[in-house]
């Protein structure tokens, strides 16, 4: 089971919530920007970072770590030139300095004047990329999900439990102050034992149309981008981001906006792996190249008579219990409702709301780079706070890979006739060897993770 919130957490998030939203807007004081603080902080202060991956997320990503006081982005890696360079151009507008390119991450990770890599990849890099940053004595701020399958999840645990760095995923919602203050009021009963979660994502995405073969880019190392996944031939229509939507590469909206709903719910209901899985649903609105569900609904059951949902909407974003994302928790005397941003709601079981806690700040749950800037720097500075001075992580690997793991079998679920049964110790699939194939990837050859 996992641990409850504690107070020395608690009183953390309280601290850095003030100095990441202060960041946001530019400076902690009116006589200093960011920058100034960095340079009284001195650079033997500073820890240094090397971002991987930075054309969607991964720019969100190095501009909110370049704001923190006690950071330096020191490298850039993406195998797109023209996001590298569009990259450090904005990281040196705000640090004063620019980091350095390397577009080949096994080259990065030979250099030893940084101490930590930033991970935002596509899916199928996320895990082996991790894995080498690890051999190589690096700390590692890895985007959900923390895998692309089940098995380089195993891998990744067993990685850090060998190399012994800090690996933080981004399921930055662990760190946002009144999230965790829901979940901690669940877990002293504000409405009775929680028995359900129902959890959702709701979106208007176009039509990725079908994709004609062709030259690469002189922009883009694809040999690079490919990495461990087998080679195929280049199309127009996957690279950037469509690649969310073919299982060679990615995996789906589940574990795209399914992983943060999914791992909040597993928190609040305090299970880890379950006994059944079951899916359904399909590419449904349109016909073209897009692989995975545009419509899903998981249902994961657990052995303490518990049970969780996910219902993925990609082309159709009607809100959900008026929100476009976010979990609902139901219990003996009511309800608890977090949507997309730092708020919930209790109600009592006739509906009526007996406490509202507000958002401190506007997020935008549908902007696919960064929708909360300020409050992912709470995140942040977990993971900075942990590599300096040890402690708790907001959202260790081993926590990040189970709730990645309860997608993932969900989806394993989707493609292999709808239904699983899973052992409650470890989450491993029981009487199925067909399911069992999606455990693991095929690696291009030279490029198989291990440890």
């Amino acid at each position: 089971m996992m641990e409850k919130p504690i107070d020395s957490r608690r009183t953390f998030i309280k601290k850095a919530v003030v100095g990441a939203t202060a960041l946001s807007f530019g400076s902690v004081l009116p006589a200093f920007s960011a920058r100034g603080y960095a340079n009284i902080m001195g650079a033997n202060e500073r820890i240094r970072v090397a971002v991987m991956g930075v054309n969607a997320r991964g720019l969100a990503l190095a501009n909110n770590f370049s704001l923190q006081p006690n950071c330096e982005i020191a490298y850039i890696c993406d195998v797109d030139s023209r996001a590298a360079d569009k990259c450090a151009k904005q990281v040196e507008d705000k640090q004063g300095n620019r980091p350095k390119i390397e577009e080949d991450i096994r080259k990065l990770l030979e250099k030893k004047d940084f101490d930590a890599l930033v991970v935002a990849t596509p899916d199928h890099w996320h895990a082996p990329a991790a894995i080498l940053a690890s051999q190589a004595g690096k700390h590692v701020y890895l985007e959900k999900p923390a895998s692309h399958n089940p098995h380089e999840g195993e891998l990744l645990v067993a990685a850090q439990q060998k190399y012994g760095n800090v690996i933080q995923m981004g399921n930055q919602r662990r760190s946002w102050p009144n999230v965790a203050q829901a979940i901690h009021e669940l877990h002293n009963g504000i409405i009775g034992r929680t028995y359900f979660a129902k959890t959702w994502y709701t979106n208007n995405r176009a039509s990725i149309g079908v994709g004609k073969a062709g030259p690469v880019p002189s922009w883009l190392n694809y040999d690079l981008w490919q990495g461990p996944a087998p080679r195929r031939a280049f199309k127009d229509n996957v690279i950037h981001y469509n690649w969310h939507w073919f299982w060679h590469w990615g995996t789906g909206e589940a574990l795209n906006n399914g992983t943060h709903m999914v791992d909040l719910a597993r928190w609040g209901l305090q299970v880890d792996y379950p006994t059944k899985v079951t899916s359904t649903g399909g590419r449904y609105r349109y016909q073209d190249d897009w692989e995975t569900p545009d419509t899903q609904v998981i249902n994961l059951e657990f052995a303490d008579k518990s049970m969780i949902t996910w219902e993925g909407r990609s082309c159709n974003g009607i809100p959900i219990e008026g929100s476009s994302v976010g979990v609902i928790f139901y219990g003996e005397n009511g309800a608890l409702q977090i949507d997309g941003g730092n708020a919930y709601k209790v109600y009592d079981l006739k509906g009526k709301l007996v406490k509202e806690v507000k958002n401190d700040l506007a997020i935008d749950a549908r902007n696919l780079t960064s929708p909360s800037q300020a409050l992912d720097a709470i995140h942040i500075q977990n993971f900075f706070d942990v590599i300096k001075n040890g402690g708790q992580l907001a959202s260790d690997i081993k926590s990040g890979h189970i709730s990645t793991l309860l997608v993932q079998l969900g989806n394993i679920a989707q493609r292999n006739g709808g239904m699983l049964e899973t052992d409650p110790s470890n989450g491993h699939i029981l009487h199925n060897r067909k399911a069992m194939r999606l455990w693991r990837r095929e690696y291009e050859r030279g490029w198989e993770p291990t440890i």
